[in-house]
C-alpha cells in the first residue's frame, strides 16, 4: 500500500513516499524558506540575451532566467510579464522562469507563493494517505489536502529514520555483496556499482543491451522527466534528469 509519511523537525519537514515499506522518493521541505518553485511574480524584462537564448527578468528580491522557449516571442525589453518558477535557484545560477497567462501589476514582486513539495506530491496521488507527526502543518494544509492528513506521532518509525539517515552516506549496500558509490558533482551526478560476488565473465556489450529495458522501463516511475541516453564509450549508461528543486546533498550540506 501506498502512503506518505511526514515527520516536522523545526522548520523543516521531512516527506517520505513509501510502497509498502520499501521508500521511493524522499525530499525536505525548508517551510520558512520555501525553494519557490511554483511561486508566481510579476517580472520585468531587464536583459534579452541572444547567446544564452533567453533572457533575464528582475523579480524584485531577486533575478530570473526566462528561456526563449517557455516566452512569448515578441517581448522585449522593460516589459512586465507575470512569471512561474519552475525550477529553484540552485548551484550558483537564479531561478528559471515561465510566462502565465495572467495580468502582471505595474511593478516586480511576488505574487504568490507555489503549493510546496507536499501538495504537489499529492496531485500525482489524489487518495494517498499522509500520516504527519505535527498537528500545526495539518492545521496548515488542510484547506488543499483536507482529510487524506492524519496525525501519526511516529509517522517516522525506526525503521524509516535509519533508511533516511542512509541517504546521507555516499555509498549504498545492494544484493549479494554489491555496493553502489554516489559521487554528486556541479555537472553530473556519477553512480559507481561494485558488483562484488554478483559480478562475472561475459560479454559487456551484450549486457548493457540487456540493460536498456529494464532501465528504461524503471525510469518510467520517475516523477520527472527521466530519458536513459545510451551507453557511453567507456560504459558508462547515461541518463539525463532535470533539477527542479535543490539536490538533497546540497541541503545536507550547505
Amino acid at each position: 500500500m501506498r502512503r506518505v509519511a511526514v515527520s516536522v523537525r523545526g522548520d523543516t519537514a521531512r516527506i517520505a513516499l513509501l510502497e509498502g515499506d520499501v521508500l521511493c522518493e524522499y525530499m525536505l521541505w525548508t517551510l520558512a524558506q520555501p525553494d519557490g518553485v511554483g511561486d508566481v511574480y510579476t517580472g520585468r524584462i531587464t536583459a534579452k540575451l541572444p547567446a544564452m537564448a533567453g533572457s533575464f527578468v528582475d523579480l524584485g528580491d531577486t533575478t530570473g532566467f526566462l528561456p526563449d522557449s517557455a516566452a512569448a516571442p515578441s517581448l522585449t525589453e522593460g516589459n512586465y510579464i507575470s512569471v512561474e518558477v519552475t525550477r529553484a535557484a540552485q548551484g550558483g545560477k537564479g531561478p528559471r522562469l515561465a510566462v502565465r497567462a495572467e495580468p502582471p501589476t505595474d511593478r516586480p514582486g511576488l505574487l504568490r507563493r507555489g503549493p510546496g513539495p507536499l501538495p504537489q506530491m499529492i496531485q500525482r496521488f489524489p487518495k494517498i494517505q499522509v500520516f504527519v507527526d505535527d498537528y500545526a502543518l495539518i492545521a496548515h494544509l488542510r484547506p488543499l489536502l483536507g482529510p487524506q492528513m492524519i496525525y501519526k506521532a511516529d509517522a517516522f518509525d525506526a525503521v524509516l529514520e535509519d533508511e533516511v539517515a542512509g541517504l546521507a552516506e555516499p555509498t549504498a549496500a545492494l544484493g549479494q555483496g554489491a555496493k553502489m558509490h554516489i559521487a554528486a558533482t556541479a555537472a553530473l551526478t556519477a553512480i559507481d556499482i561494485d558488483a562484488g560476488a554478483a559480478s562475472g565473465e561475459g560479454n559487456t556489450t551484450k549486457t548493457r543491451m540487456k540493460l536498456i529495458e529494464p532501465l528504461t522501463t524503471a525510469l518510467k516511475s520517475d516523477p520527472l522527466p527521466s530519458k536513459l541516453l545510451g551507453f557511453s564509450n567507456l560504459g558508462f549508461a547515461e541518463i539525463s534528469r532535470p533539477r527542479i528543486r535543490p539536490a538533497l546533498h546540497e541541503i545536507l550540506n550547505p
